[in-house]
């Protein structure tokens, strides 16, 4: 890396390829050099980079684990589509559109279910908590009547830009080397995968825009556009690659295209949309005037070295403290008889070496020396949580007889929060992106229940990254809705983002209302009939002809009296 021309020529070879952008060179070695750590093969590489005793460094994945805890945090249990307003949809009063935003979200949950969209981000936040990039690609697939989503490896990506002031590129590269294949004859090939924006062209199927002034795509009603996205796929022989041709600027001319299944050769082929469909995620915000994020391990790289170094230490001397150096003195040592030298001592259990009147045996002893490196590995693992912000009550490497309260685990986690909460707002606009993207993919194939229209906002709704405590949340939602500073659709969100089993917000608000409205019933039915009653028993009150008034009949018994003789 240290090489400014061609960094990393001597460890990877393969950078120096004619058809790689020489200013792309330091991104992809940095890209590599990351990848090394992760697989426990950084020893190696600076081996090939000429340190020989690097063949000899411990790795046991602290490097991998720093970055498998990140991605968790970042993750969280779950994720999940939502569309704004959705969550009003099922009110007695809900708001306006609040009904469509509810079917849109529940066809991009569909989408996404289909699309096994959690395992696709699993695939693409890993590479970008790793390596700080990773790119998502989207088309629309006539067969299944959706969009399909692939994840490559930023290594792949090569977006040009016109202007470095843009948002977006407006066209892209990605490649890759094919290698050769004997068997089927094939030579060593390099594809490239281009997507560009350009303006409409009077040869394709739909030239007719182009005369008319232009193309009204089904998002934007009543605005006509003269750009749309082409799509190029096509391999090159390395052989016939010269110094001098990189990737933005390889002969059209010995270009071999790629082919659909239905015959459609993919040689600026018009998509029908204008946008490019490749979402870039980088894992941090990037500084000014740059585009690309950095690694979690980016800032601890020689902490890592340094951690690798003293386990290797600490190997060593626990090999001399479990089988110590001896020295003899005045010891009989037993004779080889068929040379006649004196055989080489082992120190092993039950052995019994014979010494002189001055004999004397002294041991080596290096336990000190090893509980030093074991208390230094310590260290460093606390200089690596501290400085990656992921902390060491997020590592786990916290004791628990350390934190005294659940006040004091919050504030030994802030750093983790914050840095938690910059990783998923460096995030948040590209899945919008994302989600905008899919739905004028359908749109755009016409596919049924997908209207034209103006695309609406959705995001990708992460859970809590840390546990809560739920139960005061329980108490807080039930003192605010009881006390009617809460609505109930904002209660259940709030115990949703708590961690409580809750499916999807919306039913969970359907359910609730149906057994209240059900326990409204069973209360009125049993007033009434209590009224019933009261009614019945009123009625069985009469006189009993001494105007004395009040008596009561006992139900269903007739009372017979004396007659009241005359005079009286």
């Amino acid at each position: 890396m240290a090489e400014a021309g061609r960094p990393g020529s001597r460890a990877f070879p393969e950078l120096a390829k004619t058809w790689v952008p020489p200013h792309e060179l330091r991104r992809l070695a940095a890209y590599k050099v990351l990848a090394s750590y992760d697989n426990n093969q950084a020893g190696q590489l600076a081996a090939a980079g000429g340190d020989a005793s690097a063949l000899e460094r411990r790795e046991l994945g602290d490097a991998a684990n720093l970055v498998d805890t990140a991605l968790g945090y970042l993750l969280g249990s779950e994720q999940k589509v939502a569309v704004e307003g959705a969550e009003h949809a099922n009110e007695e009063t809900p708001t306006p559109g609040a009904a469509e935003a509810a079917a849109v979200q529940d066809r991009l949950r569909k989408w996404a279910d289909k699309e096994l969209l959690t395992f696709r981000v699993q695939q693409a936040e890993r590479a970008a908590v790793l390596l700080g990039d990773s790119v998502m690609v989207l088309a629309w697939n006539p067969e299944k009547q959706r969009p399909t989503l692939r994840v490559y490896d930023p290594g792949f990506f090569f977006p040009q830009w016109d202007d470095e002031d843009e948002d977006f590129p407006s066209r892209v590269h990605l490649a890759w080397e094919l290698p050769a294949d004997d068997d089927a004859g094939l030579k060593a090939r390099v594809r490239r995968v281009t997507y560009e924006l350009g303006p409409i062209s009077e040869d394709e199927p739909d030239g007719d825009a182009a005369a008319t002034g232009g193309r009204q795509y089904p998002w934007e009603q009543g605005w006509t556009s003269n750009v749309t996205c082409y799509l190029t796929d096509a391999e090159w022989l390395l052989e016939d690659l010269k110094n001098g041709e990189a990737l933005d600027r390889l002969p059209m001319d010995k270009a071999t295209y790629r082919v659909r299944p239905d015959g459609t050769e993919l040689n600026r082929l018009d998509l029908m949309i204008d946008f490019v469909p490749v979402i870039h995620i980088a894992n941090t915000i990037p500084d000014g005037g740059e585009h690309w994020g950095r690694s979690i391990l980016a800032r601890v790289l020689q902490a890592l070295d340094e951690l690798a170094a003293t386990d290797s230490d600490s190997s060593a001397a626990s090999a001399t403290t479990g089988t110590p150096i001896i020295g003899l003195a005045g010891a009989r040592l037993p004779v080889d008889r068929a040379t006649g030298k004196p055989q080489e001592l082992q120190v092993k259990a039950g052995a019994v070496w014979q010494l002189g009147e001055t004999g004397r045996m002294d041991a080596l002893d290096t336990s000190p020396q090893l509980a030093e490196l074991r208390a230094r590995v310590d260290h460093l693992l606390e200089r690596i949580a501290a400085n990656s912000r992921v902390t060491a009550a997020g590592l786990g490497t916290l004791e628990a007889t350390e934190v005294p309260s659940g006040y004091a685990l919050k504030l030994a986690l802030g750093p983790l929060d914050a840095l938690i909460g910059m990783m998923r707002l460096a995030r948040e606009h590209k899945y919008r992106l994302l989600f905008k993207m899919v739905q004028r993919l359908y749109q755009a194939g016409r596919a049924e229940g997908w209207a034209a229209g103006e695309t609406l906002p959705a995001r990708l709704a992460w859970a809590p990254h840390t546990p809560t405590d739920r139960g005061a949340v329980l108490e807080e939602v039930v003192k605010a809705y009881g006390a009617g500073v809460l609505s109930l659709e904002t209660a259940v969100a709030m115990l949703l983002e708590a961690g409580y089993p809750i499916k999807d917000a919306s039913q969970e608000v359907k359910r609730i209302r149906a057994k209240a409205e059900q326990e409204a019933a069973v209360r009125t039915a049993e007033a009434a009939a209590r009224h019933g009653r009261d009614v019945d028993d009123e009625d069985q009150e009469e006189d009993d002809g001494s105007g004395a008034a009040g008596v009561r009949k006992p139900a269903g018994k007739v009372i017979e009296r004396e007659p009241v003789e005359a005079g009286r």
